[in-house]
């Protein structure tokens, strides 16, 4: 992807999403890597959840802010999101990695993604642009889980 195919979808970032993913961005904790995120997502009835990164010195126990922000959305009850705002200080923006992903493939796989910078450059797709041949399991009868999609 070069820098001019970043915008995909030719999104522009919700006002609304980007103000609560920049006031989350601005409580990241990240004394380690220095590298603060901020993630604001809104479920289809309008609901916004937002989160940051914080990172732990034991660095597998850190929690990035698109996680923050779906687990936010699970704990009021909702289980899915129509938009997701991503906020970081890189160029190019910060894109979610791999473990949030599919996470956000979980709740959402066609939600639109917009990743924002402070210079306001933007990456955008939907969640299953950004994990190809993404899955969910499907629940049994048995209890079990089966792969879809």
């Amino acid at each position: 992807m070069t820098r001019n195919d970043l915008n995909a979808l030719g999104l522009t970032p919700d006002q609304e999403l980007l103000a609560a993913a920049q006031a989350a961005f601005a409580q990241a904790y990240a004394p380690y890597s220095k590298f603060h995120v901020g993630a604001a997502l809104r479920t289809p009835d309008g609901q916004v959840f937002s989160g940051a990164n914080v990172e732990n010195a034991s660095y597998g126990l850190g929690r990035c802010a698109e996680q923050s922000a779906v687990q936010a959305m699970a704990t009021a009850g909702a289980r899915t999101f129509t938009d997701l705002v991503v906020y970081a200080d890189s160029s190019p923006p910060a894109s979610p990695c791999g473990a949030c992903r599919q996470v956000l493939y979980e709740f959402a796989p066609d939600a639109r993604v917009v990743c924002v910078n402070a210079e306001g450059e933007v990456l955008s797709g939907l969640v299953r642009d950004f994990l190809p041949h993404g899955f969910r399991l499907e629940e049994r009868e048995d209890g079990h889980g089966v792969g879809t999609e």
